[in-house]
């Protein structure tokens, strides 16, 4: 039984899953608090006290939707209150920073993306997002003093002890840690996550997989990686990288990959590896973008080596789909509108998970695309913000 410090901590993090419900599905029932964040009824009825007396929730009668309950009294529902203020996403990808400044309910004011290679020098990348971020801030009209919080996603897993992104992937950001970096340069609390973990938080709340608790998101593209979602929450690891799928090793004496590994799937399906084994049978340089227009139009090249691709990623995440049995597979990342490559995962997973757990799995792709980084990092800014 946790205590002191422990309780309350405990009583933090339920108190978060309720808030996050609420900006994610709006006006609820208690009823359907208690159904949606697993949380006792008990529990849920004094929470929801706190978050009244604490001004951060309302009771309302207003679902923002017709109420469906015919002629008698509707129901008392539980409201977010609007918080003043905005906060920012701030996504960083390997070739490109994008941004966006947002209401306190996640609606976008304003977003811009900027080409860059990030991967060489962290500091300047970070002096560029923080001066994105003010110029974004100041096309939507918000003054500085507005800005409460930014959320921010990186293209590698972040230690959870220190702060820091793991070794290997990103050379030149050794030693940074960059939330505490991002905030030095704009003065507000900067909240850090990667990639995946993200991307499956914005597809949970707003995409493909809303009002589902138990999801996983696996973005390909320049590299391959997995958010999990377990019980409506995300689930990072001890240290914060659960769900690196793409270095699982599937061949022990393969090409090394940036992790310092050798034989990862990521060697074996990422977008450039991908584009290198199909450009031999191409005029001109072939970038995804053309290669998934060759494979709507039916290219046959296209189609088998995504396909292949797909069977690899979808044998990897067989295993994880047996241990976690999901309710939703998510496929996003630059590559996850390839059909061919979401039917081979759903071949693969039918193939090699246990049957009744590929029979309760629907894979889908994605439907927030690129914008699913910028977007989970938008309501994790949201999330970790109070009032």
């Amino acid at each position: 039984m946790p205590h002191g410090s422990s309780l309350e901590r405990l009583r933090e993090t339920n108190r978060r899953a309720i808030t996050t419900l609420l900006a994610a599905d709006g006006p609820m029932s208690r009823a359907d608090l208690v159904r949606g964040t697993g949380l006792s009824r008990t529990t849920v009825s004094s929470l929801v006290g706190d978050l009244i007396a604490s001004g951060h929730v309302v009771e309302t009668t207003d679902r923002g939707r017709p109420h469906k309950g015919g002629s008698g009294r509707p129901p008392l529902l539980v409201a977010l209150t609007v918080p003043a203020g905005v906060v920012a996403g701030v996504d960083v990808g390997h070739g490109h920073v994008r941004v966006a400044v947002a209401d306190r309910r996640g609606g976008a004011l304003a977003e811009r993306t900027d080409g860059i290679d990030v991967d060489p020098d962290g500091a300047a990348t970070l002096d560029h997002a923080a001066r994105m971020v003010r110029e974004v801030s100041d096309a939507a009209g918000v003054p500085a003093d507005d800005l409460r919080a930014v959320g921010m996603c990186v293209p590698a897993p972040l230690d959870r002890r220190s702060a820091r992104l793991g070794t290997g992937i990103l050379p030149g950001w050794r030693e940074l840690s960059p939330a505490e970096e991002l905030h030095r340069r704009l003065g507000v609390p900067v909240f850090a996550d990667n990639d995946a973990n993200l991307g499956a938080l914005a597809e949970v709340g707003h995409g493909a997989a809303k009002g589902s608790t138990d999801v996983i998101y696996v973005k390909v593209a320049s590299g391959l990686g997995a958010g999990i979602v377990l019980g409506g929450r995300l689930h990072r690891g001890t240290t914060g990288i659960a769900g690196e799928l793409g270095h699982v090793q599937v061949v022990e004496d393969g090409q090394v990959c940036r992790c310092g590994n050798r034989g990862c799937l990521e060697t074996l399906v990422s977008a450039s590896r991908l584009m290198s084994v199909l450009q031999p049978a191409y005029d001109g340089e072939l970038s995804v973008e053309r290669a998934l227009a060759l494979e709507e139009d039916g290219d046959a090249g296209v189609r088998r080596v995504f396909s292949d691709a797909g069977l690899a990623i979808g044998r990897a995440l067989a295993d994880l789909c047996n241990s976690l049995n999901p309710e939703v597979l998510v496929v996003g990342g630059s590559l996850g509108a390839s059909p061919s490559l979401r039917d081979a995962i759903r071949s693969a997973v039918d193939r090699y998970a246990q049957p009744d757990t590929a029979a309760a799995l629907r894979v889908v792709a994605g439907q927030l695309g690129k914008r699913a980084p910028v977007v989970g990092a938008v309501s994790l800014a949201n999330a970790r913000v109070g009032v």
